[in-house]
Order: C-alpha cells, then structure tokens, then sequence
C-alpha cells in the first residue's frame, strides 16, 4: 500500500457474502476484487472443492490478489463485462454465484497519480487500468463544449452542465487542463451554488470517472450475462453507489423477475407464459449507522440480491 493511502474497506461485506448463501462445493464470481474484503469472506465459506474467481481492472488490485495463495481461488486482471470469456477460458459452465461491488476503491481515491480524487492533486487519469484507453485529461482536450455539457449532465447529473463545459473549453485556450486540481477549481467557479457539506466538483468528476470507464455500459452487458451463467438457485449480489448505477440494477431485476411477454395475437393464459429468469429477493439493503460511521464512504451504497429461477 502507497505510504498515507487508506486501506479499503469492504461496504457490507457481511451482508453481500451472506445474501450470496455460500455452497463449500459452489463455484463464484467476485466481480470486482478491490482488495479481497468480499472474497476473502467467500473463501472462508468455501470447502476444499469450492471455486472462486475474482476479477478486476485495476493493476494494485490484481497485484494484492496474485499474492493469495489459495488453491480455490484464482485472480484475473479483466473487467467484469468480459464474465463470459474469463469463465470460458477458465473451464467454468454455471456459477452459484455471482457478487458485483460497483463502488470505487479507497485505495484509488487516496492515490493522487490515479487521479480519482478532487481532494488530492495529480494527473486527470480516472482510468481503472491505467494500461487502457483514454485518460481523462486527454478526453478534455479534445472534447467539443456540446459534448462534455451531455457527458456532465448525463453522467454527473449536473445542473450546471452547460457552464462547467463553457469554462473548460475557455480554459483550454490557455493550454491543457491536465490535473484534478485544475479541472477542480474550473468547475468551482463555474458552479454558482450546491448542496451543504457537498464540494462543487462532486458530480463532474464522477462524471468524467464513469464515462472515462464506460461504467453504466459494462454494467448493462454483465448483468444479463451474470444471470445466464447462474445455475437454477444461484444468487446475484449488486452493491451500488449512486442513483444511475441502481437505477440500471433495479429496472434490470424488475424485468428479469416478470414473465416473458407472449407473441402478438398469441392466446396464451399467464401460466403457459415464459417463465421469469430471476426471484428478487427481499428489498433493497443500506449500511447501518454504525457501519456508515466507521467507514463513511458506505453511506450512498445500496444492495439488491436476486436468485435464479428454475427452469420451465
């Protein structure tokens, strides 16, 4: 761990690894690995013929993870929309279960080179794989004002899209807007008024983190792809953070859980219908108080867990 960086803490690891109902003989998916808090509660559940592969984008989580040594579990350096190719490549079929923490890590927040934090100042990264695709910062420079206004207010859900992305590209002028604290004090002053305790660049940087990453997009291919590799009675577990990433979760199990509409015209009663592919199960969960104190970061996160339905 970078010297001053926090240690990450699992949100709601008990609950999550509790609502996935281990198996010691199952086989699992930690979707997102951070740094072990979920699975290290799996492999404590886990028989000698359990499995657990772990994924995640992130080169500091993979490297904490390849240092495990555990003969059920296996760390693989991939973001959870590539599910099907890992388990394909790793000999799997079905799966008892599957557990998705959307959140973004301590560990990231609090090191100023990746460039996820307003609060510390580096390069604009965001980049969960920093080996990959665009920084944040190249995005900016290049980026037409129509086009970050939609990406903040689409992303950031930002009431001040439009002026925010006006003061960047006058910003530009003057030459690169390459750092948090850069972009941080442009949206500072664009922004005329927010939320108390809330720091003005709040929704812009998560803005520009979630494009950055494509995060809503990989989180629409995989839950359906989750779901298809779930055995009949194996469980789905999503961790969210915010309003667009639960929002993408709940209409997901809403449709996932109804029966499949009949063809047109078709004259069907509603027990010759498809059968749904899921079971929610129970209602959304939170943290509770004392966890929110220990750990403030978990106070946003919200859990729903759905179980495969059996087949016709």
């Amino acid at each position: 761990m970078i010297a001053g960086q926090a240690a990450h803490v699992a949100v709601l690891a008990r609950e999550a690894v509790e609502a996935l109902r281990v198996r010691p003989d199952g086989c699992y998916v930690d979707g997102t690995f951070g740094r072990g808090g979920h699975s290290r509660l799996i492999l404590e559940r886990l028989g000698p013929s359990g499995r657990l592969i772990a994924l995640d984008k992130d080169p500091d989580a993979v490297a904490a993870g390849m240092k495990w040594a555990d003969a059920r579990f296996r760390m693989v350096h991939s973001g959870f929309a590539r599910l099907e190719q890992v388990l394909e490549q790793e000999g799997i079929g079905e799966l008892d279960g599957v557990l998705l923490d959307l959140g973004v890590s301590s560990a990231q927040l609090e090191d100023a080179a990746r460039g996820f934090s307003f609060r510390l100042d580096g390069p604009l990264d965001m980049r969960m794989d920093p080996g990959t695709g665009r920084s944040a910062a190249q995005w900016l420079a290049q980026a037409g004002e129509r086009e970050l206004e939609e990406v903040i207010r689409t992303y950031g859900e930002e009431r001040f899209a439009k002026q925010i992305a006006r003061a960047v590209v006058a910003a530009r002028a003057g030459g690169a807007v390459a750092t948090t604290r850069q972009f941080a004090e442009i949206v500072a002053k664009a922004v005329r008024t927010r939320e108390p305790g809330q720091d003005p660049a709040t929704r812009s940087f998560q803005a520009l983190r979630i494009y950055t990453n494509s995060e809503l997009e990989e989180l629409s291919l995989v839950l359906p792809r989750a779901v298809a590799r779930l055995r009949p009675g194996g469980r789905l577990v999503v961790i969210s953070f915010h309003s667009l990433e639960d929002r993408i979760v709940k209409r997901f199990l809403r449709d996932a859980s109804q029966s499949g509409a009949a063809p047109p015209r078709l004259p069907l009663r509603a027990a010759e219908l498809p059968p749904p592919a899921l079971r929610r199960v129970g209602r959304a969960i939170r943290p509770g108080p004392e966890e929110v104190a220990r750990n403030p970061r978990a106070r946003s996160a919200l859990m729903r867990v759905a179980e495969k339905a059996a087949g016709p």
